[in-house]
C-alpha cells in the first residue's frame, strides 16, 4: 500500500484514538479536553492563582486522584498498569485557573519519555509567573495549555 498524506492522516487518527494520547505526551482531547475553574477570571486573579500557595488550598486529595488514575490509565488503554510510572495531571494548571476536581481536566501523565511531567512542570511555572506579572493573558495562556502544551513548552519555555 502507497502511503499518500490523507491514508497518513487517517492512519495518525486512529493511533491517537486508539492509543488515547497523541503526539507522545499530549492527553486525548475526547478524554481530557481541559476545564477551567470557574471562580478564577481575571479581575479575580489577585485573590486566587496569584497569591502564593493557593493551589495547595483547592488540590483534589490523593485519594481522588489515584483511584481516578486507575480508571483513567484504563480508558487511555495505557498497556503500562503501574500507576507509579504515571502522574494525575491537570492538563490546564491550577496555577492558572484550571479546574481541580473535573476529570476532563485530568489525566494519566506518564512520568519518564521526552513530553513527561517534568517538561510540562516547568511550562506551568513560567506561565503562571507571566499570567500573575500582567505579561499574558490568562485566557490565552489556559487556551494554550489546552490545546497543545508541548508546542506552548517549545514556545514560551525554549525560547526563554
Amino acid at each position: 500500500m502507497q502511503l499518500n498524506i490523507t491514508n497518513l492522516s487517517i492512519f495518525v487518527l486512529v493511533i491517537c484514538t486508539s492509543a488515547g494520547a497523541c503526539a507522545g505526551g499530549l492527553p486525548d482531547p475526547l478524554i481530557t479536553p481541559g476545564v477551567v475553574n470557574p471562580e478564577v477570571k481575571p479581575d479575580t486573579m489577585a485573590t486566587t492563582i496569584c497569591v502564593r500557595g493557593y493551589t495547595k488550598t483547592i488540590r483534589p486529595p490523593s485519594s481522588y486522584t489515584d483511584r481516578l488514575k486507575k480508571l483513567q490509565m484504563a480508558r487511555y488503554g495505557y498497556a503500562d498498569r503501574n500507576p507509579r510510572h504515571y502522574e494525575e495531571d491537570h492538563l490546564i494548571a491550577l496555577s492558572i485557573g484550571g479546574a481541580a476536581s473535573d476529570a476532563n481536566n485530568l489525566w494519566p501523565q506518564p512520568r519518564q519519555g521526552r513530553w513527561s511531567a517534568r517538561e510540562k512542570d516547568q511550562l506551568e511555572r513560567v506561565l503562571h509567573r507571566m499570567v500573575c506579572a500582567g505579561l499574558l493573558p490568562l485566557r490565552q495562556a489556559q487556551q494554550a495549555m489546552a490545546q497543545d502544551w508541548i508546542e506552548s513548552y517549545q514556545h514560551y519555555v525554549r525560547r526563554r
